[in-house]
């Protein structure tokens, strides 16, 4: 599968998504592995590297053959910056692998919906993207990549500690399972910095849309398991799914009592938010992220104009600033970008207003 089939597909399989709630975006599972008796990528050599992505081209062929959703293979030091940019907005690969200079490489399946990275922090990280809570198929799916995998690898792995991990937090089942949330009236009423604290004493995190160190742009949120060892994979599962499913009261409430305590208040900025979307002629990434936060909430509220969730998804996607220049087919400074994502913005949602107008009120389908 040629590369630009990844940079210009807006609407990936795990954001297909559909629901009566939009707090809960997608899931993602990734599982950390090293190759017994090779160095870590931390102290290994270039060629340590090639030799590991021959390896895994080798164990691959052999899942192309029995899985029709085959993995394509990519070269991290063959990509310009803009293609990195796009993959890492996409979720498809992680910002470490992204700034590799001279090794690092991915495979990726036609619907995005798995990838493998390596030589990234570990020699193998295989992760698995599925549209809203749905940890335990996004886990089943990486498992069977991972077995597929171990038939003609051999992992690092200790009896007493588990699977061995570059970093010492990743050691023991070398889980990380996370889901994405979108709670812009726990943000908006300031009860997130609580609710991070509370995550921290139960072993979970709280992390930005691209992970460690990112910002909640848009209001969304990544909650991971933080331990690793010493936990089965089922029960990390369990007890993040849990956690999840806590926020998610605590978010529908707040929306609740807000929408008791102040509805003209509340239904005057989605509004406003909708109107801005729709006419205004410059938009930073910040701001169209705050828009489309405040529609989703009015439309999963009721207070808007029926929008599909996966218009939104789309919108959130491509209006970041790799996808936005794709989208032109040009490099654009920062002011143009901010005027072409707010004219991208306005015919995507003049897409869906046509679609419902054609389709009848009741129908979200795009």
């Amino acid at each position: 599968m040629n590369i630009e089939h990844f940079l210009t597909n807006a609407n990936p399989s795990w954001m297909q998504y559909e629901s009566d709630s939009d707090i809960v975006i997608s899931t993602r599972i990734r599982l950390a592995r090293n190759i017994a008796n090779v160095r870590f990528p931390i102290s290994f050599t270039e060629q340590d590297a090639e030799q590991i992505e021959h390896q895994l081209m080798n164990a691959l062929l052999a899942i192309n053959r029995e899985n029709p959703n085959r993995f394509s293979y990519f070269k991290v030091k063959d990509m310009p910056h803009l293609q990195r940019q796009i993959l890492v907005e996409k979720h498809l690969i992680s910002p470490n692998l992204a700034r590799r200079q001279k090794i690092g490489a991915f495979f990726l399946t036609e619907d995005e919906s798995i990838s493998i990275l390596v030589n990234e922090e570990d020699h193998i990280r295989i992760q698995s993207l599925a549209q809203g809570m749905n940890l335990q198929q996004a886990y089943a799916e990486a498992k069977k990549v991972d077995r597929y995998l171990s038939k003609s690898i051999a992992y690092a792995y200790e009896d007493r500690y588990g699977y061995l991990t570059s970093c010492p937090t990743n050691v023991g089942t070398g889980l990380r399972a996370s889901v994405m949330l979108h709670l812009p009236v726990l943000t908006m009423t300031k009860q997130m910095n609580a609710l991070i604290q509370m995550m921290t004493r139960l072993g979970m995190v709280v992390r930005g849309i691209y992970g460690e160190g990112s910002d909640n742009l848009g209001n969304v949120y990544q909650i991971s398991n933080q331990i690793t060892l010493g936990k089965s994979e089922e029960v990390i599962l369990q007890e993040l799914e849990k956690v999840v499913e806590q926020i998610i009261q605590k978010e529908q409430l707040a929306r609740k009592n807000l929408l008791l305590r102040a509805p003209a208040v509340l239904e005057d900025r989605l509004s406003r938010s909708l109107g801005t979307l729709k006419y205004a002629k410059i938009l930073t990434s910040e701001e169209a992220a705050s828009c489309l936060s405040n529609v989703r909430l009015g439309v999963s509220l009721g207070l808007l104009e029926p929008i599909s969730q996966r218009k939104l998804n789309e919108c959130m996607l491509i209006m970041q600033p790799g996808l936005i220049q794709q989208y032109a087919g040009a490099t654009l400074q920062s002011t143009e970008r901010d005027m072409y994502r707010a004219k991208l913005l306005q015919e995507k949602l003049n897409e869906q207003t046509s679609n419902n107008g054609e389709k009848g009120e009741d129908s979200y389908d795009v």
